[in-house]
């Protein structure tokens, strides 16, 4: 299948906003306002992908974080979140997005990225370790509400 990834640029950013809506739930107004700022920061980037039709088929964003879980380096490139319209699944399209970051990452010098996923996403275990990555640990996170 013939998509094209691109950097999310100025122009993209509505389409990024719509794209973000469908992996994480949320106000439209939110979203804009995280992609203003994102789009501002030297480490942060987004690839969007479109297939030959010029039909949005998925994303991906990372950044570059003080430190993430299961890696070794400090600063280390981290894989945000990715989506693929569930309708192109299993074309090689989540692949593509993940190649891009990490051409971006090795670009700037780094040799290792890091991702998650939900413990019971094992839909995304099972991309995560297509695309490259191992596992390193699991963890459960608590909360305790200091408010009565």
């Amino acid at each position: 299948m013939n998509v094209l990834v691109k950097r999310a640029a100025r122009q993209d950013h509505g389409v990024w906003v719509v794209l973000r809506r469908k992996l994480w739930p949320g106000p439209k107004q939110m979203h804009a306002a995280e992609v203003r700022e994102f789009s501002s920061k030297r480490n942060f980037i987004c690839f969007i992908a479109w297939d030959g039709n010029k039909k949005l088929v998925g994303f991906t964003e990372a950044s570059i974080r003080p430190f993430a879980n299961g890696c070794k380096e400090r600063p280390v490139p981290f894989l945000e979140g990715l989506w693929v319209d569930p309708r192109f699944r299993g074309r090689k399209i989540g692949r593509q997005l993940v190649a891009a970051v990490v051409s971006w990452a090795i670009e700037r010098g780094f040799r290792e990225i890091g991702s998650d996923a939900l413990i019971c996403n094992k839909v995304s275990h099972n991309a995560h370790l297509a695309y490259g990555f191992e596992e390193t640990e699991r963890v459960v996170y608590f909360r305790k509400s200091l408010l009565r």
